[in-house]
């Protein structure tokens, strides 16, 4: 099972460790891509800092963010998994599980990045500021500038089981299963059960749980229908509608009735 997840937009502080080393990231395919953006996103934040505020689209009460790209080479590097934080990865709360669920958070969760494409939880990699939806001067939209290095790599990555796709929207356009790998992938809706309204913030609050449940189970199911029956399983009320045509993923809906 490999399971997509989006990043936080605040981060945890790079703290004191080793500097980041680009050549230990997981996905070695990405390597030139991650060069890319990481020379061009510090050179921007140390030309103009009113510029790279308007291109990395921060307030002016975020101004910080922008001195903190400057320091990515240099800056103490941590796990992923400690690094980003927000509501999703409170509620998959990463730290407090045992050992077996950790070793497989380590092996199926994967976390896309406007600047390092997506990472492994266990890499190291410093805090910064740059989300998929930044233009770069240069490089230009980083959506679509991972397509392609995303469309080399990811597929050997999925392996022939389950994707679990939990990303945002903006985070999803910079890579899209294809053929046979699109039809063992499932995204997932969080409904308000009694309005069938999508929610907000419990949305992200229910998607960690869910990854936390699936690797605390030490459940592997190996397509969208097993994946189904796991959380139902595990408590979850969940509908889904089979894809009509083969090499699709599957849509399902998770029912829930709290809504903060």
């Amino acid at each position: 099972m490999l399971v997509l997840l989006p990043p936080s937009e605040g981060k945890a502080a790079s703290g004191r460790g080793a500097p980041l080393k680009p050549e230990g990231l997981s996905l070695p395919g990405l390597a030139q891509a991650r060069a890319a953006v990481l020379d061009e996103l510090v050179e921007l934040c140390a030309a103009d800092e009113e510029k790279a505020r308007e291109v990395l689209g921060l307030s002016e009460g975020l101004r910080g963010e922008v001195a903190k790209n400057l320091d990515l080479r240099t800056a103490g590097a941590r796990p992923a998994g400690e690094i980003y934080t927000g509501v999703l990865y409170d509620a998959l709360d990463l730290a407090s599980l045992d050992a077996a669920a950790k070793k497989r958070a380590a092996r199926s969760l994967l976390v896309f990045s406007g600047l390092w494409g997506a990472v492994r939880v266990t890499d190291r990699i410093p805090s910064y500021r740059c989300s998929m939806g930044v233009k770069l001067p240069g490089l230009g939209a980083l959506g679509t500038h991972w397509r392609a290095p995303m469309a080399e790599v990811l597929p050997a990555a999925a392996g022939d089981g389950l994707v679990l796709d939990l990303r945002s929207a903006a985070y999803a356009s910079a890579w899209k299963p294809k053929g046979e790998v699109a039809g063992r992938t499932a995204t997932v809706r969080v409904l308000h059960a009694p309005t069938r309204k999508v929610v907000s913030h419990f949305n992200k609050a229910t998607k960690g749980r869910i990854v936390r449940s699936l690797l605390t189970a030490g459940t592997a199911p190996s397509d969208p229908a097993e994946l189904v029956d796991a959380l139902r399983d595990l408590g979850y009320a969940v509908e889904v509608e089979a894809p009509a045509k083969a090499g699709r993923p599957w849509s399902l809906d998770v029912l829930v009735d709290e809504i903060h």
